[in-house]
């Protein structure tokens, strides 16, 4: 008895992974809204343009919403710390933007004069305290952002940056 009740479950178990069942198998659900590459790329390159048409030789990164670098592009004469500090700024705006209410790393930058907290979170790996990051968003909700660096000052990459996002904000899909 023991035997044929193991053999049941074992031909259930294989009937069910093999797809043999009844029931028709539902899709995995989408976690998180990723950046199509496409568009991920014409952002951080429209960026490097508007950035080297000013003779400010960056790197620009793109990131989603877990802080994951979705695509880097160093700009030929971009020195070697660019693309670290273009990944941290695109870091910080969204790990803390959204908690804080900014959707440019200037709003966090900002925040450092006026937060006796906000020195604390600056601590915290990967989120840099300076301007140059701006949010992509769809329907109003950041899905990533585009950070810049290598220009001289933040204030600078951030423009960039803003160039890049306007970019693509009307082909993003929702």
């Amino acid at each position: 008895m023991k035997m044929k009740l193991l053999g049941l479950l074992a031909a259930s178990c294989m009937a069910s992974m093999s797809g043999g069942t009844a029931h028709a198998e539902t899709p995995a659900p989408q976690i998180g809204y990723r950046i199509p590459l496409d568009l991920a790329y014409d952002a951080a390159r429209e960026a490097m343009r508007v950035c080297e048409a000013k003779h400010y030789w960056v790197t620009a990164t793109v990131v989603d919403m877990d802080g994951v670098p979705q695509l880097q592009l160093r700009g030929d004469k971009a020195t070697v710390h660019t693309g670290e500090s273009s990944f941290r700024k695109a870091f910080t705006v969204v790990t803390l933007g959204p908690e804080f209410n900014f959707d440019r790393s200037s709003g966090f930058f900002e925040l450092m004069k006026t937060s006796p907290y906000a020195p604390q979170l600056a601590t915290v790996h990967n989120v840099m305290a300076l301007p140059g990051a701006v949010a992509i968003k769809v329907n109003g909700e950041i899905v990533g952002a585009l950070g810049i660096g290598g220009a001289p000052g933040g204030d600078k990459d951030e423009v960039c940056a803003a160039a890049g996002v306007m970019a693509i904000a009307d082909r993003l899909p929702h």
